[in-house]
């Protein structure tokens, strides 16, 4: 209010205590022209309540990492799982930072961060059509020897029994290139052969997919996969907005579902709502995405806390071993024009936050709910074009 600086920096990190591994998704689109596809915030001037609460900012600033590991580690999130692209061009040939899409989350953010220590990380391999894949001689040729001297090798990589997790997010681009199961098992396992080589005791490999298809699920294991996840739940509406009830059950359910065909590979990811909205237009759709078709539905922080319980007592009543009893992911950290995000927002300031920490932590800390801005701290934008907020706000609201 006076223009009083309180503090040449991110205060200080107090973690919570967890028992388990809280992994958020992260969407790391938020560099200006960095997401290729999409305009970052640029997209989002019609949202206002979509804003970030430090407000639209440089995502490559380290100190707006800090931010985030801050307000993340202070509310029980321990890893940030960030989607890993490699640009298509780049298949075969070894990999060099600059053949990354959206790499700066990890390159000149996060790996110059002041606590980054504090927050382990890993990468969700995004081999979807429009971005690079990989092949039996490529992923331990050129992959697997980037992601080790890049990645594995930090202290703060996320290792369960020393070994690497590498997260895949799109199946059915290995299955084109390894139409037996075997053949990509191989490929993994040479990937686990190689990380021995490297001081680790081999590679953990999870796989992205929610579906309930038995057949599916043992096609699966034999390509080597050790767990399966979901970007989001696996809970879909029949119609838009449902009662939060019904959203409750339905992610709980879902997740017992998956149990029921593997109690020991399937872990949780709890949802707090999906409305893609700013991703229905008419450029979505030519490229072929059909954000359109989706219907909407949303959790109030205080449903959200029902899932998040929920889904851990679920969890905790496995056999010993299971994965579901070491990880719950939270979708998501920073989908803000997707429409599923648990980071600090202008609707809903630090809510979902709040549940995570008051269902998965000890509760033994003080989060420190200052802002930026009332610390005095400013400089995360410079950038990004800011709309004339109270113009928006009068033309959507009519306030």
């Amino acid at each position: 209010m006076y223009n009083i600086k309180l503090t040449n920096y991110v205060p200080e990190p107090k973690p919570a205590t967890t028992d388990r591994i809280v992994a958020a998704h992260y969407y790391a689109a938020w560099k200006k022209g960095a997401a290729g596809i999409h305009n970052g915030f640029d997209d989002l001037h019609e949202y206002p309540e979509r804003t970030p609460l430090m407000g639209y900012y440089d995502e490559e600033n380290p100190e707006v990492c800090d931010w985030e590991i801050k307000w993340a580690v202070e509310h029980g999130i321990n890893c940030f799982i960030h989607c890993w692209y490699r640009k298509l061009e780049n298949m075969g040939k070894p990999i060099t930072v600059n053949d990354l899409r959206c790499g700066h989350g990890l390159h000149e953010a996060l790996f110059n961060a002041k606590y980054q220590k504090l927050m382990k990380f890993a990468i969700m391999f995004e081999n979807s059509p429009r971005w690079g894949t990989t092949d039996a001689v490529d992923a331990v040729e050129n992959l697997m020897p980037f992601w080790t001297e890049q990645y594995f090798k930090r202290d703060n990589y996320l290792k369960i029994d020393n070994k690497p997790v590498v997260f895949i997010f799109y199946q059915d681009r290995l299955k084109e290139v390894f139409p037996n199961p075997e053949d990509q098992k191989k490929m993994f396992d040479d990937c686990r052969e190689y990380a021995k080589t490297q001081g680790f005791d081999g590679m953990i490999f999870g796989l992205c997919r929610n579906s309930l298809d038995k057949h599916e699920h043992e096609d699966c294991i034999e390509r080597g996969y050790d767990f399966r996840f979901g970007y989001d739940s696996g809970y879909w509406p029949a119609t838009n907005f449902p009662e939060e009830e019904e959203i409750i059950k339905g992610q709980c359910e879902r997740f017992k579902q998956r149990l029921s065909i593997d109690p020991m590979r399937h872990i949780a990811t709890a949802s707090c709502f999906r409305d893609a909205t700013p991703r229905t237009t008419e450029h979505w759709i030519s490229m072929g995405y059909q954000f359109h078709l989706e219907k909407k539905y949303r959790l109030s922080p205080e449903n959200f806390r029902l899932v998040l319980r929920g889904m851990k007592e679920i969890a905790d009543g496995l056999p010993d071993g299971a994965w579901a009893k070491r990880i719950i992911m939270i979708d998501n950290w920073n989908e803000w024009d997707e429409g599923h995000y648990v980071a600090p927002s202008h609707e809903f300031g630090f809510k979902y936050l709040q549940a995570i920490r008051e269902e998965l932590t000890e509760k033994d800390n003080l989060p420190d709910y200052r802002t930026p801005q009332e610390l005095g701290l400013d400089g995360y934008n410079k950038n990004w074009e800011i709309p004339d907020f109270k113009e928006v706000c009068v033309k959507k609201f009519q306030v």
